[in-house]
């Protein structure tokens, strides 16, 4: 008989309610929803190898002093192998990714300052982070001196948490579960941090149950935010007790907040601001009316477009980068309005970039716009 008998199975629910309110000490989350998905997370990063992919895990805020780097702080206590990185390079990481012994969690603080609106372009870090959300996510270097220099694959799937003011490249944000954290109020109340460690066994308790595994997905969750969301879901089957359920309604409810709050690229938002507070239901409108409706938008770019409102060229520009229903590129047309003509667009034309590209539609008390000038009709008639 063994003299250590093994040790009884661990009860995961448990652990995982452990590690969120170990979350709860610490750290103030915007919604219920991202304790879920943050505790999931950490357990994830100990099972990598089990996944095709992992999802990155995204701390944003407008302002600072909203809680952004005590979260990444708390994740750094719970995941394997902590690696803190604050402006390291696309080399360095990689580097570290395929040279340590284990594969090490990337916690990237103040990302901001790579890719925030006065950092420029960082398009190797970002290569990075996006071929890392994949198992063959690898990245090319040349190495070597002079002639002797090689071709070599360095491998970049890792787990990934970033922490940082404003918002991050499209790329990013739709491989990532986004947390947008806010100030606390006056009467939200937080332990002081003290570093510790914390249990990370159960994990390889439960490999057998996650490896390989496809777990039943929300209605509606299918694409990149499915790649985002399997390794949480599967994570949290293992576990068992209430945590299925509760990574389910987590995943429609921030999947949902991230298509609200995150109309993906510039060329989406145009699509969905025309579709949404332009069009709202009329059939063709003229250039002028379209742009003058743009710039009213408050909460939108188009009035300040590089110190310049968006022009007629740059919305032609603009459009012209997706298709109509026939495959052609959409393009202002004639527009007859009583007796004048003028260049406008179409909504039949705008109607399978709508579907195709933008996020569910929003309400809107936008009312229909007024006749043009000269026109005894609206323009909808």
């Amino acid at each position: 008989m063994s003299a250590n008998p093994p040790a009884p199975a661990m009860d995961g629910s448990a652990l995982l309610d452990e590690v969120e309110a170990f979350h709860r000490r610490f750290n103030i989350f915007p919604l219920e929803a991202a304790y879920v998905a943050v505790t999931l997370w950490d357990a994830h990063a100990h099972l990598l190898d089990c996944f095709d992919s992992t999802p990155r895990l995204a701390f944003l805020s407008p302002e600072p002093g909203s809680g952004k780097s005590r979260a990444l702080e708390i994740v750094e206590t719970l995941v394997p192998q902590p690696m803190v990185a604050v402006n390291a390079s696309a080399s360095a990481l990689f580097r570290a990714v395929s040279g340590m012994e284990g594969r090490p969690t990337i916690l990237f603080d103040e990302i901001d300052t790579v890719f925030g609106p006065k950092a420029g372009e960082n398009e190797q870090l970002r290569g990075f982070l996006n071929a890392g959300h994949r198992r063959s996510g690898v990245m090319w270097r040349c190495v070597g001196d002079g002639s002797n220099q090689q071709v070599q694959e360095f491998p970049s799937f890792c787990g990934v948490a970033v922490a940082g003011l404003g918002s991050l490249p499209d790329t990013i944000l739709t491989r990532s579960v986004i947390v947008r954290m806010r100030r606390r109020a006056p009467n939200e109340r937080v332990e002081p941090f003290r570093q510790r460690i914390h249990e990370k066994a159960w994990a390889q308790s439960v490999r057998h149950l996650v490896d390989g595994v496809f777990p039943a997905l929300p209605e509606g969750i299918s694409d990149r935010p499915a790649d985002v969301w399997e390794p949480l879901l599967a994570i949290a089957d293992a576990a068992g007790g209430a945590w299925p359920e509760r990574a389910r309604a987590a995943c429609i409810e921030l999947v949902n907040a991230a298509k609200t709050s995150d109309k993906g690229s510039v060329g989406i938002r145009l699509l969905t601001d025309l579709r949404d507070y332009v069009f709202n239901g009329i059939d063709r409108l003229p250039t002028v009316a379209i742009l003058d409706r743009l710039h009213s938008l408050e909460e939108a770019p188009w009035a300040d477009m590089s110190g310049k409102p968006l022009d007629a060229r740059g919305l032609s520009r603009m459009l012209r980068e997706y298709m109509t229903a026939d495959n052609a590129p959409i393009a202002a047309r004639n527009i007859k309005a009583g007796g004048s003509v003028m260049k406008g667009y179409y909504a039949s034309d705008l109607h399978d970039a709508w579907q195709r590209y933008c996020p569910p539609p929003a309400e809107s008390a936008l009312l229909p716009l007024p006749p043009l000038p000269g026109s005894s009709e609206a323009v909808s008639g």
